[in-house]
């Protein structure tokens, strides 16, 4: 339960600090499509700034870290300002064209590091093992992430900023009223070029926290995995507040990480099935597609009966398949994605009990010998 609610926590913070981003952007008029490779860039320069951080105090690691990674976001996009402010470009095509050149610049620059320090290596990938440390405390088993406490000050502040502040309000009237900002003596240009430069440095901050979140290296061809997308949507969720980004971002991460711990106990007990089979495979194939008929993967679900679809709804594979995905689509309402959540929550626990149960007793029953 620990690691549930922690990777929620982590992963969740790092689709508010990047979703906070957009916001910022788009409360200033400019639609910021080119958050992932600002992520990506952002991640390349605090990775390689904890590459080169070895021998050093955690503190330092970490004040560097950061300090890389938003310099690196700031630096990107200020491109996406250049494209779209000065020259009125089509903000659309800036930002597909910025997630296409961050991932691509990426890898070239570390295939060129790696290259000029080891001709054989060709790879993509950074390694941080011994830096990444530095990130973590552990608090009574929970693993706390410096990067947490980032998120949770910046999601305050940027409350404050936005509604409590001079700047935030002005900021807000470019965006819905160029004109009439203009009109009272309001600099467009220059409230628009920081909100895209205050994206730019929250976007960077959310790579570096996401590369950080499990791996010890990370293989740059791999990108963000569309991470910087679905910041987007838990923007526009959160109806571009706040502290509604932030309640989206951790429902729609605990919806994802629920829904893979269903996953994992009802492979548990397929994989206890062996005890009772001479073949384990054909017990996973035939449990994979059981799964995949009942989640409405073969058929549709609204193209079963109606009392077997009540039935189907019911099971938690349908709940796993598409609980996360109207989520991000916004077809789910605030009540509505509660009820799937504690569904699986329900399935997880019966799940889990039937598989410790099972263990415990087929356990019992057989000699293991070592060679």
């Amino acid at each position: 339960m620990s690691l549930l609610i922690q990777y929620t926590i982590l992963y969740a913070s790092v689709l508010i600090l990047v979703a906070l981003g957009g916001c910022f952007s788009e409360h200033s008029g400019v639609i910021n499509l080119g958050l992932e490779g600002i992520m990506v860039m952002g991640a390349l320069g605090g990775a390689l700034t904890m590459k080169y951080l070895i021998g050093y105090p955690p503190v330092v690691i970490v004040i560097l870290t950061i300090l890389a990674a938003a310099v690196t976001g700031l630096v990107f996009s200020a491109l996406l300002a250049v494209a779209c402010i000065n020259f009125k470009a089509d903000q659309t095509i800036v930002g597909t064209a910025l997630n296409m050149l961050g991932l691509a610049a990426a890898t070239v620059i570390v295939k060129a590091i790696n290259i000029a320090e080891n001709p054989d290596n060709v790879s993509s990938t950074v390694q941080y093992i011994a830096q990444k440390k530095a990130f973590l405390v552990n608090i009574g088993g929970f693993d706390f992430n410096w990067m947490m406490l980032v998120a949770l000050v910046i999601l305050i502040a940027a409350y404050i900023v936005l509604y409590k502040t001079k700047f935030g309000l002005r900021l807000m009237a470019c965006g819905e009223h160029p004109q009439a900002a203009d009109s009272v003596g309001i600099n467009v240009y220059k409230m628009r070029w920081s909100g895209v430069l205050i994206s730019g440095v929250l976007g960077g901050l959310g790579g570096i926290m996401y590369i950080i979140a499990g791996a010890s290296e990370w293989q740059f061809e791999a990108g963000v995995a569309g991470f910087g997308f679905l910041a987007l949507a838990v923007m526009i969720f959160g109806q571009w507040k706040p502290h509604r980004i932030a309640l989206a971002a951790l429902l729609f991460v605990f919806s994802m990480a629920l829904g893979l711990c269903v996953i994992v106990a009802l492979s548990m007990l397929i994989y206890i099935s062996a005890f009772y089979t001479v073949s384990p495979l054909g017990v996973r194939v035939l449990a994979g597609t059981l799964m995949e008929f009942f989640a409405g993967g073969v058929l549709p679900l609204p193209f079963f009966p109606d009392a077997l679809r009540t039935i189907l709804y019911a099971l938690p594979f349908a709940s796993i398949q598409n609980t996360p995905f109207l989520i991000y689509t916004g077809h789910l309402r605030s009540r509505e994605a509660l009820l799937e959540l504690l569904l699986q929550a329900v399935w997880l626990v019966l799940l889990v009990a039937l598989g410790r149960f099972w263990m415990r007793r087929d356990c019992g029953n057989c000699c293991f010998s070592l060679p």
